[in-house]
């Protein structure tokens, strides 16, 4: 049967009366009002509505990228790790769209592979396995900050110790040392680091993003068990901190990259393993950088607790 009421000719929506016994509530209506044909887009597309009264429409990416942030000035983000790899990748790419970089690493800065202008005076050096050296470079990172706020925590810095021959170290064959090393870089600093800047993040209702691995829930013919253990652990810090740090306007998730091109990677990793990867090949530290810009974008506004894989398809 065909509804011959035209747009325009539809009636208001009758008011539903509140099940809590107060005033009725007004229903909106379903459907807008009929538009004419030579109307401006503008006017036919909802997304657009905003922009007849001057104001930026829903289906305006406003603040989506870089761009609106720079209006308000530079942000600036905390990276460790980010002297190779995909810390080094990751300070290319925020470079480029004006963050401002303050990075930490057990190097100095190294201006021949690192070009950025303000590198050396935004650089930390800092050995995160040193709990003293830790508290000393966050008070470092707060002096440069000069009580500004910190829009973005990337805690990438990772440590995969390998036996004296190369091989991966078991749960049988792993030092009590080489166990605590490994908790102390890959699975405490993080939440150390979070803590000690909450206040600048706060103000800044930045985010915190934490660099785990697909080795966190599989066995990997390489990459050890304490690093594998510490991985898994991190994936678990970062959903206890995105609920404890959301109320704040703070931002936490984890990204889990797979086979990426890294001095990490073990020589025989890309030949053993590319052909087993849907994808046919090992990722990019900028492919990785790349989904680290999401994250500390606006276009992530709403995703807190979540953990994206970057692997090409290899956990399927």
């Amino acid at each position: 049967m065909t509804d011959s009421t035209t747009v325009s000719e539809r009636p208001e929506p009758p008011a539903v009366a509140d099940p809590a016994g107060g005033a009725p509530i007004a229903t909106p209506a379903a459907i807008p009002a009929a538009v004419p044909d030579g109307a401006p887009a503008e006017a036919r597309c909802p997304f657009h509505a905003g922009a007849m009264a001057g104001a930026p429409g829903p289906g305006v990416l406003a603040g989506a990228g870089l761009a609106p942030a720079a209006a308000a000035g530079p942000k600036t983000m905390v990276l460790t790790g980010a002297s190779r790899g995909i810390g080094h990748a990751t300070v290319r790419l925020f470079a480029e769209a004006g963050w401002r970089i303050i990075t930490c690493s057990r190097q100095p800065f190294d201006r021949a592979r690192c070009p950025w202008e303000e590198g050396p005076d935004d650089h930390v050096q800092v050995d995160l396995n040193d709990l003293r050296a830790l508290n000393l470079a966050i008070v470092d990172i707060k002096a440069r900050l000069g009580g500004g706020p910190l829009h973005a925590l990337i805690n990438n810095a990772g440590i995969s110790p390998k036996s004296p021959e190369g091989g991966r170290l078991s749960s049988l064959t792993t030092p009590v040392a080489t166990w605590m090393e490994v908790l102390h870089v890959n699975f405490l600093a993080p939440v150390l680091l979070a803590r000690g800047l909450f206040d600048e993040l706060k103000a800044g209702q930045g985010t915190v993003v934490n660099v785990t691995s697909i080795v966190g829930s599989r066995v990997h013919p390489f990459a050890g068990t304490a690093y594998a253990t510490s991985k898994a652990a991190l994936a678990c810090l970062t959903r206890e901190m995105a609920h404890d740090f959301a109320p704040h306007g703070i931002r936490v998730n984890a990204i889990a990259p797979g086979e990426i091109k890294t001095d990490i990677l073990s020589p025989d990793t890309e030949a053993r393993l590319a052909p087993l990867i849907p994808m046919r090949r090992v990722g990019s530290p900028m492919e990785v950088a790349k989904v680290l810009h999401f994250l500390c974008s606006d276009a992530a506004s709403y995703v807190t607790g979540e953990e994206i894989h970057i692997n090409g398809g290899q956990a399927l």
